[in-house]
């Protein structure tokens, strides 16, 4: 039969895992280092967070092993842990698409009307192995240099419009972000169609990119 307090034991280690998840700002951060490791500034920066409650988040994912720091001069740097940190990260954010009915609803408030075109990651990789897409980063720049999508462009979303002459104007264009409820490749393709562009958006980003293991530079 076993021991119960070795067995309830057993699967309180598991929800070690599952309470340091237990945060939407927590699993934001996991979200963000998913694109790479960052600082702790640049994380609060990014997540709209103070200082010390970023690092307070960061510190329960550390203390479940779910990232990692490096510290180089005065700045400590985060990073996940593993691959299957990203994972479970896609992996809970499936379940609760399939599960929770609020979450369409969430999901649309965020990222606004279905009203742009997508390609598959499969289509991007066979067009802009050919040369016949221009692929834009739309992502602050130091998520594209911690590892992009061969050949494409940077051009965060917030300087797209100035930097619009730089995109080749008779190629079709797809932009991605960090995933499938980023809203960044959304804005990107709204505001490239309204200027005329023919535009679309990668279906997810960078993060199932890079658990479909498929090519990535730096």
């Amino acid at each position: 039969m076993g021991d119960r307090a070795a067995k309830t034991a057993l699967f309180e280690q598991f929800a070690r895992v599952t309470k340091a998840l237990a945060s939407g700002k927590r699993l934001e951060l996991v979200d963000l280092l998913a694109q790479g490791e960052r600082t702790v500034d640049s994380l609060a920066k990014a997540a709209n967070l103070g200082l010390s409650t970023a690092s307070a988040h960061l510190q329960t994912l550390k203390h479940a092993h779910l990232v990692t720091t490096r510290r180089e001069g005065t700045k400590i740097y985060y990073r996940l842990a593993g691959d299957d940190v990203a994972a479970l990260f896609a992996l809970v954010r499936s379940v609760a698409q399939d599960r929770l009915a609020d979450l369409e609803t969430a999901r649309s408030a965020y990222l606004g009307p279905d009203d742009t075109g997508y390609v598959t990651r499969e289509e991007l990789l066979r067009r802009a192995r050919s040369g016949t897409v221009t692929v834009l980063d739309v992502r602050p720049a130091e998520e594209y240099a911690a590892g992009h999508i061969p050949g494409a462009m940077s051009v965060p979303l917030a300087d797209l419009t100035d930097r619009l002459a730089e995109i080749p104007a008779d190629q079709d264009i797809v932009a991605y972000c960090r995933g499938a409820y980023c809203v960044l490749a959304h804005d990107a393709v709204r505001l490239l169609t309204a200027e005329g562009r023919a535009a679309r958006r990668l279906v997810d980003g960078m993060l199932e990119w890079r658990l479909a293991e498929l090519p990535v530079a730096i």
